[in-house]
């Protein structure tokens, strides 16, 4: 009990008893909000090389990619980190600098909280698989163009059909709106069960933990998304 207070005082909270669940609109097994269809997952023919998709062939296309122009300014590509067979997949938007020099996703300040904000749940960084939509970082950290996500949304979408996670979880605008190919706030995509590609992984909604260092006073509403997640993994949602 004391550890999960810790891990609620880095979000800011000191009370994480039950609150009223956000409206659900709709839940899983009954039909899903008005959005634009999500990136499918193409699932080829028995006789296509992707059914025998690996791991390490996508890392090592990753590690080796020049599609975009960002190959040019990287220091390493951040492939993703965590278990390879989790059901929780966590997916932000692109890498920073932090993430550039190291070569893995969500570390420095922001790493920290996302990693309490999981605990806060019951999850270790090491229970997840976690991922970016881009491989590489954007200059300056702008947002990435949609020609650089549209040649890197591939390879995430191939570790998604090897990984075939339980739920996902997309932390910030940028990879909310890719992710379901829509322009909708994230205030409106919040609360609700989304589904990815053909298979309808459920995809919960939540703000990026950059966003709540800089506005700490959204952590609650950040707290609320993830106990909702963790309802609809645990398909306890009601």
């Amino acid at each position: 009990m004391r550890q999960r207070a810790d891990y609620l005082a880095a979000l800011g909270l000191t009370d994480w008893r039950q609150r009223r669940p956000l409206a659900v609109q709709p839940q899983v097994q009954s039909g899903l909000p008005a959005l634009r269809s999500a990136p499918a997952v193409e699932v080829e023919p028995a006789s296509t090389a992707v059914l025998d998709d690996t791991w390490d062939a996508v890392a090592a296309e990753v590690a080796g990619c020049t599609r975009c122009e960002l190959h040019q300014c990287r220091t390493n590509t951040v492939f993703g980190v965590g278990d390879r067979a989790a059901n929780w997949l966590v997916v932000g938007e692109a890498p920073g600098a932090d993430e550039d020099r190291q070569g893995e996703p969500f570390v420095g300040r922001a790493g920290q909280l996302l990693n309490a904000m999981l605990l806060g749940i019951g999850l270790s960084r090491d229970e997840v698989y976690i991922a970016n939509v881009l491989k590489c970082r954007p200059p300056n950290n702008r947002d990435p163009a949609a020609s650089e996500v549209a040649q890197c949304l591939p390879y995430l979408e191939r570790q998604i059909a090897l990984l075939k996670p339980r739920i996902m979880l997309a932390v910030g605008r940028i990879a909310a709106q890719n992710l379901l190919a829509t322009d909708t706030p994230i205030g409106k995509l919040r609360g609700r069960v989304h589904a990815f590609g053909v298979q309808k992984i459920p995809l919960v909604v939540t703000y990026h933990p950059a966003y709540l260092l800089r506005s700490p006073t959204e952590k609650r509403k950040a707290w609320e998304d993830l106990k909702f997640a963790r309802r609809v993994a645990s398909g306890s949602l009601q």
